[in-house]
């Protein structure tokens, strides 16, 4: 565990309910210092309304939320050392850029010319000086993001919450905003908290993942550590790795990823299979198999130039090295 001076935030055994629903379940997290961190799970597992808990939109019903070592669980939004940016980035459609920008700095002690300049400093951070006079009907969807990021980032908070940041932008651009946001972050140095339902996002993106399912973290870890060795069939199976084999005495169940498989056309050792489908995804192709009791797992093949001899209803071998097995817990 490390230090407490070392933590930006910590989340001790929050509990939220509306209702009769409850939304995050005696949940802890440890968040570093400058870390990029992401909450990641599927919609109504409760992620977002963590991090409204953190913003301090919202009051948990038990527990403990301290940010900076300081116990901001009753403290309201407008005095906790964060800022948040919304999925739909909420910029005022009548203002242009720069008072955008400045908007949140109209509480705050600062001279006109001190406030000219964070702006112009935060702008300049995500790269859109020479912006300052357009309105954002004006702006690409990647600008919009980009300003509603400056407009959360001048007023310098310690902690950046972002609720899925780029659900709005296309794939291309979307990639794009990914290594612009990972490197504004590590020039800053602050912790960004970012929900997304998204795990490729997820894994480009962040220092560390906690996954999450209805109101509760399943695990935490690097991207490295939740992809290759989920502790759960929930996080293996949300995380792309379908095929889930129980051991041949019962005793656990495990994951082989779907890119660890291999088919054969023949030979005395592998799970007997029949194809059942191939889809192709031009750099890789993903074929579907079936077992003799009914189970389907998938497999996934570089594509290397030359075509795999598996039409639908062929039989084949199943393979994969015992190293590459995970066992699951529970």
């Amino acid at each position: 565990m490390p230090p407490a001076a070392d933590l930006s935030v910590e989340i001790d055994r929050v509990t939220k309910r509306f209702g009769a629903v409850t939304a995050v379940g005696g949940v802890t997290l440890e968040i570093r210092r400058g870390e990029l961190f992401a909450l990641l799970g599927p919609s109504g597992c409760g992620k977002t309304t963590l991090l409204r808990l953190i913003a301090g939109l919202e009051e948990p019903d038990a527990g403990t939320i301290r940010i900076g070592g300081a116990d901001v669980t009753s403290v309201p939004a407008h005095r906790r050392p964060v800022n948040m940016v919304f999925q739909q980035y909420a910029l005022f459609p009548h203002l242009t850029v720069e008072r955008n920008v400045a908007f949140g700095l109209r509480y705050k002690a600062l001279s006109r010319s001190a406030r000219a300049e964070r702006v112009a400093a935060a702008l300049a951070l995500v790269r859109l000086t020479g912006f300052e006079r357009r309105r954002p009907d004006q702006l690409s969807g990647g600008q919009r993001q980009r300003v509603a990021l400056a407009r959360a980032l001048v007023l310098e908070p310690q902690v950046l919450l972002l609720d899925e940041p780029l659900a709005a932008l296309d794939p291309n651009l979307r990639r794009t905003v990914q290594v612009e946001l990972k490197s504004l972050q590590r020039s800053l140095g602050i912790s960004f908290v970012f929900v997304t339902h998204d795990r490729e996002e997820a894994l480009a993106l962040s220092d560390r993942i906690a996954v999450m399912d209805h109101g509760r973290v399943e695990q935490v870890g690097s991207p490295v550590e939740v992809f290759e060795s989920p502790a759960t069939e929930f996080v293996a199976r949300f995380l792309g790795a379908t095929n889930v084999f129980t051991a041949e005495n019962g005793a656990h169940r495990f994951v082989v990823r779907p890119e660890k498989l291999a088919l054969r056309s023949s030979g005395e050792t592998g799970l007997p299979v029949t194809i059942v489908e191939r889809v192709y995804h031009g750099a890789y192709t993903e074929w579907i198999v079936e077992d003799e009791r009914g189970e389907r797992y998938t497999v996934l093949a570089q594509n290397a130039g030359s075509d795999l001899p598996y039409p639908p209803g062929s039989p084949a071998r199943l393979v994969w090295e015992r190293r590459h097995e995970v066992v699951l817990r529970g």
